[in-house]
């Protein structure tokens, strides 16, 4: 047995996860109400570890962690702030030389090999961070699943989903949901990915 990568993300309906340059999830587009937030809460929960990119990690790394003790926002955002500083997680950087917050950096030339070492040996889902890293993984056939929250508006431009993959992808639709505000959750099994 093996653990599987799930990519999870917040996507228009044209499949872009940032309309404007360095937007790092916070698009005024996305419709987050409490109810889907504490789906965020409870997909993140049941991760075993987390795979981030620089840039996700740095934006998350400037929130989060103080969000988790700030008596003045909601429960389900103290909730995950708590979920995301205690989650174990791996930061992909070739240039970050320390991190905080149960977190080990993986770098140099081969980080997809350790990558790949890491589901070999793990077990149960292990969260995706970052489109670029993303792409990384499907390209070497390590990407086991996509969990797309997606937001009803099309933003025509902006960072896709994906820096476009070499090869077209085939899925298969795992499970569906619906949230507050249109906004819908489809989960899906990545086609031929290596066991």
């Amino acid at each position: 047995m093996s653990a599987r990568f799930v990519y999870w993300m917040n996507v228009s309906l044209d499949l872009r996860i940032e309309h404007a340059v360095d937007e790092q999830g916070g698009g005024s587009w996305m419709r987050i109400g409490e109810t889907l937030h504490r789906e965020f809460n409870a997909q993140a929960r049941a991760m075993t570890l987390s795979v981030e990119g620089r840039k996700i990690y740095e934006t998350m790394e400037t929130f989060w962690p103080a969000a988790a003790g700030d008596e003045s926002l909601p429960d389900f955002l103290r909730e995950y702030g708590q979920i995301w500083t205690s989650t174990p997680k791996l930061l992909v950087s070739r240039t970050r030389t320390s991190a905080q917050y149960n977190t080990r950096i993986v770098g140099g030339d081969d980080a997809i090999g350790e990558l790949a070492r890491i589901r070999a040996e793990g077990d149960g889902n292990i969260g995706v961070g970052g489109a670029t890293l993303a792409t990384q993984l499907l390209r070497a056939g390590l990407l086991d699943e996509l969990l797309l929250f997606t937001h009803p508006v099309v933003l025509g431009s902006g960072r896709p989903l994906f820096d476009a993959p070499v090869e077209p992808v085939e899925l298969d639709l795992i499970e569906q949901l619906s949230f507050e505000r249109g906004v819908t959750m489809h989960r899906y099994a990545v086609r031929g990915a290596h066991s």
